[in-house]
């Protein structure tokens, strides 16, 4: 378990972060980088190499940064905490201070290794298909009645220069989305991600409550927009419910009846909006202290990324999608780090290639989806990483 003691070191906390990873880069080491939602904390963790778990234990054991992709049967990460860094409002509170880390001796500066586990050539063979027939598709299952929802994604590639800076673009993400989860992870067994997501998969803190959310429908969103006021059509209504309805039935699979609900209310992601539910449960009132490790295991890929029933949708994605998401629509976040694990949904993320950059977006299909809106809803989820690159 990693706990916080209080480090009084006026370096800025950029300049430690970039020089850690920088040695840590050098010395073939891995890193996760994030920061948490609604407060201004960032954390680093550094490590020899991630290590393949089968499951992950969120209510104690070891402290690390739990990274899973979407393929539920695939290969699972923990970063351990070797090293662990944490720093809030701009101060260090732990971790090594600036003058104790190692000096990079290879003078070849952070923007450059930052890429040292950037895949050189684009993972999968195959063309991303057409979205709109994969939609129409999706469309043509549900109306037949094989499944009632799907999430079909897709993916676009965006060339980029040597001087696209990784770090600079981490902290545009924490100031644009302030109540999202905002990561930066690295290494040779999963390559390079980052990503800002709205979505908190499950989380058990240290006074033992679980949490987890419903979080489905989108609708675009400026600043002049007053979310008290915003309408919801039937179908983003009905796409929320059913991301509910998967929650307490897995809640129903453990026999778990005593739980809190609170929403839908709508909440704010960037530049869209979402219609959100929260669950919380007392695991000691209700005597179910694995809860979070459990739920975990049950809720993963929610209906909200894959579709319902389950095995149908996933078996559609499996055979029309036509790409492997990886780690985008997987989990990640921090596991028995401050006596708490926060588990995210990998949404609205990009993977990093030494010249490109692929950013993924999916969108939920009901029998009242519209194929060229749901791939407008594709773009506009990807536009505020877009512009990262592109400015």
């Amino acid at each position: 378990m990693v706990s916080a003691k209080e480090i009084k070191d006026t370096t800025q906390e950029n300049q430690i972060i970039e020089k850690a990873i920088s040695n840590s880069l050098n010395q073939g080491h891995s890193f996760s980088l994030w920061k948490t939602p609604g407060v201004n904390q960032k954390h680093l963790i550094i490590c020899k190499a991630p290590i393949e778990v089968e499951d992950f234990v969120l209510e104690e054991g070891e402290g690390g940064f739990a990274f899973a992709p979407f393929n539920p049967d695939k290969k699972k990460y923990l970063f351990p905490a070797e090293v662990f860094y944490q720093f809030e409002n701009d101060t260090q509170v732990t971790g090594p201070r600036s003058s104790e880390i190692q000096p990079d001796k290879s003078n070849t500066g952070h923007h450059k290794l930052i890429s040292k586990f950037h895949r050189s050539t684009i993972s999968d063979t195959n063309e991303c298909v057409d979205f709109i027939q994969l939609v129409n598709k999706g469309l043509q299952e549900i109306s037949e009645g094989h499944i009632e929802k799907v999430v079909p994604s897709r993916y676009k590639d965006i060339g980029i220069t040597g001087q696209f800076d990784l770090l600079n673009a981490f902290d545009q993400l924490c100031e644009s989305h302030p109540q999202a989860f905002v990561s930066l992870v690295s290494s040779p067994q999963t390559g390079t991600w980052m990503g800002a997501t709205p979505e908190l998969l499950v989380s058990v803190d240290n006074q033992n409550k679980f949490n987890t959310v419903s979080l489905a429908g989108t609708l675009p969103h400026s600043p002049e927009i007053d979310i008290k006021s915003v309408a919801w059509t039937q179908k983003e209504i009905e796409e929320q419910a059913m991301v509910c309805r998967y929650v307490i039935n897995c809640f129903k699979k453990i026999r778990l009846r005593e739980y809190e609900e609170h929403g839908p209310r709508t909440v704010v992601a960037g530049n869209v909006m979402h219609l959100k539910t929260v669950y919380e449960v007392d695991m000691v009132a209700t005597s179910f202290p694995q809860l979070g490790s459990v739920m975990l295991k049950l809720l993963h890929p929610t209906s909200a990324v894959c579709g319902m029933p389950f095995e149908n949708a996933y078996s559609f994605l499996q055979s029309h999608e036509g790409y492997d998401r990886e780690f985008y629509s997987g989990y990640l976040g921090p596991v028995q780090i401050n006596n708490e694990s926060q588990i995210f949904v990998n949404l609205r993320c990009m993977q990093v290639y030494e010249n490109s950059i692929r950013m993924y977006s999916g969108a939920g299909i009901t029998i009242d989806s519209n194929p060229e809106k749901e791939f407008e809803e594709t773009e506009i989820k990807m536009k505020n990483l877009q512009n990262l690159i592109t400015s």
